[in-house]
């Protein structure tokens, strides 16, 4: 058999907010029962969403698909007002997940809002977090998710502006486009709290780590998971062969053909079971080795709502 010298990135897979997402559903659902809503997917995972699902967790992308009365999960992603002022005319019992970094990017928003300044969110157009925090406020908020977009960017007043970011960008990702905008408007105001969330950086981190050592990586996570798809596109960026599975089903043994090293992490929102499948599979076809790359140690947790606490 083959030998696989294996790299596992460390930290990788749940982070905080994802942890305390799926924690919500898991005690909503012993506490009160089934079925309970949740409006949209808890998170970006589908083994995730199929697990909660066997539970009696059901999973609605509308609040007028959810029926009057009932008890509701908002995402980890956040909502916008209107998401909220939809559940109350259906008299819904909500419990709010939002990640509480998420919440804190609400919060500037509508502080910027209230000092009479036009924001600006550097994110990806459609994505929920995006949509969430863009519609905690009444104005128009201007989505820009590269540097590109800032040349022709016109506004009615460049000395009343202010930025935010989605949380699940990194540093990196945003760090030019943050220059970007200061050359084009030094008056514009820097959010007071740092915005980007600490798992993205150190998922991505750990990944430039995994990247020094082996030349395919394998990421576990969702198709629809915005972290995961920027840790594979990162990979590539170093030069490995990178490929974002969403289980040990997806891998293809062809990929391994000329490789003697493989590296292995996961987003914020993918299970280390899934990661454990992905060894054990590697197990079975190669004679393996596994070496564990440690970046940095996280031990961040964020309270439980009252409601399931």
């Amino acid at each position: 058999m083959r030998k696989l010298s294996v790299f596992l990135a460390s930290p990788r897979g749940f982070c905080a907010g994802v942890d305390r997402a799926i924690l919500i559903v898991e005690k909503a659902l012993e506490k009160f029962g089934a079925p309970i809503y949740v409006r949209h997917e808890i998170v970006h995972n589908k083994h995730v969403v199929q697990d909660l699902t066997k539970k009696g967790a059901i999973f609605v992308e509308e609040i007028s698909e959810i029926p009057e009365g009932s008890l509701t999960i908002f995402s980890a992603h956040g909502v916008s007002d209107k998401v909220e002022e939809d559940a109350e005319k259906r008299n819904l019992q909500v419990i709010d997940a939002t990640c509480p970094l998420v919440t804190k990017v609400h919060l500037a928003a509508r502080k910027y809002e209230s000092l009479g300044k036009q924001i600006i969110m550097i994110g990806h157009k459609g994505h929920a977090e995006v949509e969430g925090t863009t519609g905690r406020v009444k104005q128009d908020v201007i989505v820009i998710s590269s540097e590109a977009e800032i040349e022709n960017l016109e506004v009615s007043q460049p000395d009343q502006l202010a930025y935010v970011t989605q949380t699940t960008l990194s540093v990196d990702e945003t760090k030019n486009i943050i220059s970007t905008l200061k050359q084009k408007f030094p008056n514009i105001t820097d959010p007071q709290t740092q915005d980007i969330c600490y798992a993205t950086q150190n998922r991505q981190n750990a990944v430039r780590l995994l990247a020094e050592k082996v030349d395919t990586i394998l990421v576990v996570g969702s198709q629809n998971s915005s972290n995961s798809n920027r840790l594979k596109d990162l990979g590539s960026e170093l030069g490995a062969k990178a490929y974002l599975i969403d289980n040990a089903q997806s891998i293809d043994l062809a990929w391994f053909e000329s490789t003697r090293t493989v590296g292995i992490t996961a987003g914020a929102s993918a299970p280390e079971e899934l990661v454990q499948q992905v060894i054990r599979f590697l197990g079975e076809n190669f004679d393996i080795e596994i070496t564990e790359l440690i970046d940095k140690k996280e031990n961040v947790k964020f309270r439980l709502p009252a409601e399931v606490r």
